[in-house]
């Protein structure tokens, strides 16, 4: 099976004409206007491709309509499903963004010592102000580091390396 990434999961149904809402998983919410397909979960049916014909918020849900899907009786039954898009389908990120899920379990390394890995990305924190990066060291101790320019100096996705710089006192 491909990566699937979850971007939100159904609540409950709205209305009695197909539409439910979502919790999105996603720090933006305007990325399922521009959603052509996404998967849901359906348990022991598999993976069910959707496509979507319209999207709105509500307060800090948003209201799907499906294709395909015109009343309640046939959307309910996956209340409490996830909703997944393949990487391909993935929105675009600017420069210096990363998604999460593809930065935990990257070796973290020392800006003052390039070759000895300083441990592991095991959790993103998202605190509101800036990140938290929640870094496993090899004595399975833990240091949280704030994702900001002053100690995350790069992230290497690709070839699965953070450099940082340990501001004084973060491992105290």
């Amino acid at each position: 099976m491909q990566d699937l990434y979850q971007v939100g999961a159904i609540t409950q149904t709205h209305g009695i004409k197909g539409e439910v809402k979502v919790f999105p998983m996603t720090d933006d919410i305007s990325r399922f206007k521009n959603m052509k397909e996404i998967l849901l979960d359906a348990g022991r049916e598999g993976y069910i491709s959707l496509e979507v014909e319209s999207a709105r918020p509500q307060k800090n849900l948003v209201i799907l309509k499906f294709k395909g899907i015109n009343n309640i009786n046939e959307i309910e039954k996956y209340k409490g499903k996830g909703l997944y898009v393949s990487k391909e389908n993935r929105v675009e990120l600017k420069k210096d963004e990363y998604f999460i899920a593809d930065m935990i379990g990257l070796k973290v390394y020392l800006d003052t010592d390039d070759k000895s890995v300083f441990g592991t990305l095991t959790d993103v924190l998202q605190t509101g102000a800036n990140d938290v990066y929640v870094i496993k060291l090899l004595d399975d101790r833990e240091v949280l580091v704030p994702a900001i320019k002053d100690c995350v100096l790069s992230v290497d996705v690709d070839n699965g390396r953070i450099t940082i710089h340990l501001l004084e006192g973060l491992l105290e």
